[in-house]
């Protein structure tokens, strides 16, 4: 089968040795596994940390997000049956998506949401468990509930803050204010639901005071963290709560004790990482989102078509990624 590899880690992506073609072994079925030809695939800030920092003895397919039809099913297999069309986030510790073939285990997928092409549910499946899971998982936000409290995203205009931000304004009754350092990310995250949109190029302190809010009761940081903690440190509510999911270099939690402030990280590849006895859940919230979907409450974070998946595609994906100006997902589609 088709492939895309790095077989060197570290390297610039700027060179043609960072991600190459390959070709591959078809993989076969495990008990609890689905065999997927892949249709689509998103790349996403993982991908380009997997090919920078962790060393390989063998070729590594990367790829986390897709979308694909099952061709085969393992003899313990009970979600899922051959013909079905699927979409997931698959695993760190295994084979990913930017391949012809795949295999990933049913308790992570869900059923494509049916109103979307494959291109546009592929850009959906890491973000929207990252999303869900942070909110709902990790602050405990009860659906439809925390009328009169505030919600801050900063980030707002990435893969996981386009999905964040609906979440929170479909399902919550959050005030939620996202953070864009440019206008046409900013209209984007209000297209998707904000009620307000700050800079955070600017300190963030003086742009709430200007919406009414001295504070902000909880604080969901997704990029550059450390570029902002102090500031999240001022503006956060007394026993408000803290959540984040990139990887800064020191965070020092003890700044968070004064106001008893509660730190949440989120981590989606946890549960199959650790094959947590709730790993099935994620199957249940990539179902959900499909119905979400499909009943118009959500929408795709879609951003960009990068055409065929192939090694010359995937390599300007990966860059437009380390860039930090890509709004909402990329995708490729077809081998």
């Amino acid at each position: 089968m088709k492939a895309i590899v790095y077989t060197q880690n570290g390297l610039p992506i700027d060179q043609p040795g960072a991600l190459i073609d390959m070709d591959l072994p078809r993989p076969a079925p495990g008990p609890r596994d689905l065999l997927v030809a892949v249709q689509a695939v998103s790349v996403n800030p993982v991908d380009t940390k997997v090919r920078k920092n962790m060393p390989v003895t063998e070729p590594r397919v990367l790829g986390f997000d897709a979308v694909g039809s099952v061709v085969a099913v393992g003899s313990d297999v009970s979600l899922f049956k051959a013909g079905d069309t699927v979409y997931y986030a698959g695993s760190l510790l295994r084979p990913g998506s930017n391949a012809e073939f795949q295999v990933v285990d049913e308790r992570i997928v869900g059923h494509k949401p049916a109103s979307l092409s494959a291109a546009h549910a592929a850009a959906l499946p890491l973000t929207a468990l990252t999303a869900w899971e942070l909110l709902f998982d990790r602050l405990k936000i009860a659906e439809h509930g925390h009328d009169g409290e505030s919600l801050l995203v900063i980030g707002a205009g990435g893969g996981v803050g386009s999905i964040l931000v609906q979440l929170a304004r479909r399902l919550t009754k959050l005030k939620v204010i996202g953070t864009a350092s440019r206008e046409e990310t900013a209209q984007w995250v209000r297209d998707l639901g904000a009620h307000h949109v700050i800079d955070h190029g600017k300190p963030l302190a003086p742009q709430l005071e200007a919406l009414g809010l001295s504070q902000v009761d909880h604080v969901l940081s997704l990029t550059h963290t450390d570029d902002y903690y102090e500031q999240i440190v001022e503006i956060i509510t007394p026993q408000g709560q803290f959540g984040l999911i990139d990887d800064p270099a020191s965070l020092d939690a003890t700044k968070l004790k004064r106001k008893a402030v509660s730190l949440h990280w989120e981590s989606m590849f946890t549960r199959s990482t650790y094959q947590t006895p709730d790993m099935g859940k994620q199957h249940e919230i990539l179902d959900r989102v499909a119905a979400l979907i499909d009943d118009g409450t959500l929408r795709t974070t879609f951003g960009e078509h990068f055409g065929t998946i192939n090694a010359e595609n995937l390599r300007r994906a990966h860059q437009l990624i380390e860039s930090h100006k890509a709004r909402g997902k990329i995708v490729l589609e077809g081998f």
